[in-house]
């Protein structure tokens, strides 16, 4: 019996584990608990973050790997989000909203498929390019499409109250930014100094401190710094390409 290196099955045991999380977020989505519905799909971006940089640590890369880590992108950030908005504001809208619940899922499938052809031929060509997603990557979407419920459950509901016309809006907008190749940071061969680390390593422990004490005013400040980072990302792209390309 042929057996399997742990150093390759652990990235994938992490990545069934995100899977089931964004399915248990499905789950109270539909027993009407958007807030643990929304904390399930955190914790599931959370541990999409740390399959692939774990595997690269241990080399435990693989083609199996990389495919599963897709599908269950395409379910945690596509399905997951598409179907809990739809139970939580889209509904009301009736086919309308039901149709944009489409739209995003649809558009997630497309983004990720492209993402796996571009990657290969990134890395293949071995330059600056691998630093930047075309488009807006699969969880970043989920959480800008679920932003407006973030706010909801925060302390900024009341300046940041959006009607339901408006988040369906967003939701269509999230779902053309995602298949189009609008430039987006993606920071995957990028060396730091030890000095820039330690800033780096400081910053995460505040920003997983903030997290458990406010969940929710934490991740909507983090989704208006990436909002702002996407015109950021393109203007760097450019002056980049302008350097490199000539």
């Amino acid at each position: 019996m042929k057996k399997i290196d742990f150093r390759v099955a652990l990235p994938n045991l992490i990545t069934i584990l995100g899977l089931c999380l964004g399915l248990n977020s499905l789950k109270h989505a539909f027993e009407g608990d958007f807030e643990k519905a929304l904390i399930f799909v955190v914790l599931a971006s959370i541990l999409d973050a740390l399959d692939g940089r774990i595997a690269r640590l241990i080399k435990g890369t693989s083609k199996f790997g990389a495919e599963m880590d897709s599908l269950t992108d395409f379910v945690n950030f596509g399905v997951c989000p598409g179907i809990i908005l739809y139970l939580w504001i889209l509904s009301s809208f009736g086919f309308y909203g039901w149709l944009v619940s489409l739209i995003f899922v649809v558009a997630c499938c497309l983004r990720l498929a492209r993402f796996n052809l571009d990657i290969s031929e990134k890395i293949e060509k071995n330059n600056w390019k691998v630093n930047f997603f075309t488009g807006v990557p699969a969880p970043a979407a989920a959480g800008l499409a679920l932003l407006p419920m973030i706010i909801s459950f925060s302390n900024f509901k009341q300046t940041l109250q959006m009607e339901p016309i408006v988040i369906l809006v967003i939701v269509i907008l999230v779902s053309f930014l995602m298949i189009s190749k609008i430039p987006t940071y993606a920071v995957k061969q990028i060396k730091i100094s030890r000095s820039v680390f330690i800033l780096i390593a400081m910053s995460t422990v505040l920003f997983f401190g903030f997290l458990f004490k406010n969940t929710f005013e934490t991740l909507t400040v983090i989704g208006f710094i990436y909002l702002f980072s996407i015109p950021v990302s393109l203007i760097h792209y450019l002056n980049l390409n302008k350097r490199y390309e000539k």
